[in-house]
């Protein structure tokens, strides 16, 4: 959301429903991000609702009967024409405190000044709103070159309090076990652009073996009986403005 870059803006993929199953590459990654998500916005949602880097909109039907509106801005205009606010993330046309509830997800590290985009968070929401926000603690490069961090928990929670909010709770989406199972179908995958003889036998074997099915289940049966939080893949995390 930082950049205007047309080649940028061509090159973002968004998300349209927020649905996974086993036959989804992303499905360890989405499992508990969708259910954690949907959790903090039951609790915390509430009021006039801004999505920053809303794309498609895709956890809209998250918020639906909890709240009084809902309005998405975004870098450039979404392929199903979603987006109402069309600004970077770090300047955006709206009163200050004008909203109850800032909701943000998967764009914080795409933004290289992030704590513009908490400033301009905190500037919009109303004294005692909420944002809800998630970001990755471990995944590999991606919409390349506007990949500019990762966040831990206690990084997560210092940004918070130099910018004006109180953390109410951050909640690490999946374990150890996901992250690992994870990042190994990501680093398979990514194996198969590259032309050699072994991507071809790779990629052979990936299907006839059904190698994502496998991993997908082994690793979230793993991450279920051995809970184990210390590495995670991405947090969901809740701030109240102070």
């Amino acid at each position: 959301m930082e950049n205007t870059d047309k080649q940028r803006e061509q090159n973002i993929k968004r998300l349209i429903v927020p649905k996974t199953g086993l036959n989804d590459p992303y499905y360890l990654a989405y499992k508990f991000l969708f259910k954690d998500l949907e959790n903090a916005i039951t609790r915390y949602a509430k009021g006039n609702v801004l999505d920053i880097g809303c794309g498609n909109k895709p956890y809209k039907c998250f918020f639906e009967g909890r709240i009084d509106s809902y309005t998405g801005c975004d870098i450039s205009q979404s392929s199903e024409n979603s987006v109402d606010v069309i600004c970077l993330a770090t300047d955006i046309p709206l009163p200050d405190n004008s909203m109850d509830t800032v909701f943000s997800t998967q764009v914080i590290e795409h933004v290289a000044d992030h704590r513009k985009l908490l400033s301009e968070a905190q500037r919009i929401l109303k004294p005692d709103g909420y944002i809800i926000v998630s970001g990755p603690m471990a995944w590999e490069h991606h919409e390349v070159p506007y990949d500019f961090f990762r966040f831990t928990r206690h990084g997560f929670e210092w940004l918070l309090e130099t910018h004006g909010f109180t953390p109410v709770e951050i909640v690490a989406n999946g374990g150890k076990w996901a992250l690992v199972g994870q990042l190994m179908l990501n680093s398979i995958r990514s194996s198969f652009a590259k032309k050699s003889v072994f991507r071809k036998i790779l990629f052979l074997l990936y299907f006839v073996f059904r190698v994502k099915w496998i991993i997908n289940l082994l690793f979230a049966f793993l991450d279920k009986v051995d809970k184990d939080y210390s590495s995670t893949l991405n947090f969901v995390v809740v701030a109240k403005k102070l």
